[in-house]
């Protein structure tokens, strides 16, 4: 196991991220040295890197139209209407306890529905987030500690509730590889079954909110935060000067919600983002709220917003595709077997780290999932987990990992919108802290779920 080629790979991708080496390299070396180490030669690996890299093409012309579809909302005024909201209270002097934990609250569950309401995913990041930076300043609040509370909603949800993303992750990704690898999936309950491994995110939630980062901490108030709040108050301020100007506000939340609900039950009927958020879009320019004139314009916004997110995440497509074309994945959970010899706690332990390893490098939940579903099925079958637990270990095994990847959207989201003024790291405020509060407190309570289950 320890020369093993993905083992290696990823070893070696992380390894080049938290040096500072820019996250696209660090994939594109980890990937080339992953193939290298595997025998397939300099041109086999930047065959299977570009095949990869072609397979991911519709994730950056979904990620492209979800930024357009966020710009669009955001010409509707609602990020900064929430944002203008909790500034004015600061302003006024609010600045307790209370109103803290409502902001903390409110970034939750925009985070939850963004995965199984309004199916937006990371786009509302860089649309609400910023405007809210002043407010994290005046109250010190830690920004890594925002970065735990976007993630633990984008991760929790799609593993927990099947809904929206999460019907895609449990029932059609993971229900349908677990139950063609052999076992009978009719009588299994997935929100049973991932219970425990969700309330071990909600333990890791706990600890960033009132343990690791309670303490305040200092950043700098520079020019585009006092920029952005200027702007929130000015925009707030002036649609309440007219009635016409309210009346135009509302006129815009409308339209607003109606694309919101247009996308959502255009992605659950098709199962693609990508015609969700073209329908989203849609309404906003057929009801005026995006002018014909100001479309272009909206949409190469929306490219920008996302452009660099859906980049890394082609990259990581092309690691993925380089690490499946090496053959030994197999091998690093055959050698992993060899250890454990038919004890389970330790077999469903291992089965769990492996899943971190893999996810870590190939940065989606998604795509790990059919490539441990055909070899773990087997391999639960054989040690006599039964199917609920099988479906425990295989769920969490393709989560861990998801945060805590230097490639996941789950910390290039909170770091798009955190980072807007240079003072948020990606590795050492988005990567680390929601890799140490969230997959050990996964890879734990996934163990027990193993176990009980």
């Amino acid at each position: 196991m320890t020369i093993n080629a993905v083992l290696l790979a990823v070893v070696i991708m992380l390894g080049l991220s938290l040096a500072r080496v820019h996250v696209v390299l660090s994939l594109l070396i980890g990937a080339l040295a992953g193939g290298l180490i595997a025998g397939l030669g300099m041109t086999d690996t930047l065959n299977a890197f570009q095949e990869g890299i072609r397979n991911g093409a519709q994730i950056a012309l979904s990620y492209a139209l979800l930024g357009a579809f966020a710009v669009a909302i955001a010409h509707s005024g609602l990020p900064q209407s929430l944002a203008g909201a909790v500034i004015k209270r600061i302003d006024a002097g609010g600045t307790s306890g209370m109103i803290k934990y409502m902001l903390f609250a409110g970034l939750i569950t925009m985070s939850c529905f963004s995965q199984n309401l309004i199916p937006i995913h990371i786009a509302f990041i860089p649309l609400l987030v910023p405007p809210l930076l002043l407010a994290f300043n005046r109250m010190h609040i830690d920004r890594r500690l925002i970065a735990c509370l976007l993630t633990f909603g984008l991760v929790t949800t799609y593993m927990f509730i099947p809904y929206g993303f999460g019907d895609i992750y449990l029932n059609q990704i993971m229900l349908k590889n677990v139950g063609e690898a052999g076992i009978d999936i009719s009588n299994i309950s997935v929100t049973k079954a991932m219970a425990i491994p969700a309330l071990g995110m909600f333990v890791g939630l706990l600890v960033a909110v009132f343990i690791s980062y309670r303490k305040p901490r200092q950043y700098q108030q520079l020019a585009i935060d006092k920029a952005a709040h200027d702007d929130v108050l000015e925009g707030d301020a002036l649609s309440k000067t007219a009635a016409s100007a309210q009346t135009q506000s509302k006129m815009k939340t409308l339209v607003a919600l109606a694309a919101i609900v247009t996308a959502f039950v255009v992605q659950m009927y098709t199962d693609s983002l990508l015609l969700g958020s073209m329908f989203g879009f849609g309404v906003f320019m057929a009801t005026g709220v995006v002018k014909w004139s100001e479309a272009d314009t909206v949409f190469n916004d929306g490219i920008k917003l996302m452009a660099m997110i859906g980049f890394i995440m082609i990259t990581a497509q092309g690691f993925a595709e380089v690490m499946k074309a090496t053959e030994q994945i197999q091998p690093l959970v055959d050698g992993a077997a060899s250890l454990f010899a038919g004890n389970k706690a330790i077999a469903a332990f291992i089965m769990l780290l492996i899943g971190l390893i893999v996810t870590m490098g190939i940065g989606s939940s998604f795509s790990t999932i059919p490539i441990l579903a055909a070899i773990y099925v087997p391999l639960c079958i054989s040690l006599g987990f039964s199917p609920l637990a099988t479906v425990a270990i295989i769920g969490t095994a393709g989560a861990l990992g998801d945060a805590g990847s230097p490639a996941s959207d789950s910390t290039l989201g909170p770091t798009s919108g955190l980072n807007i003024d240079g003072q948020h790291d990606h590795i050492k405020d988005s990567v680390v802290p929601t890799f140490l509060h969230y997959n050990i407190p996964l890879l734990v309570f996934g163990w027990i779920a193993a176990m009980v289950l």
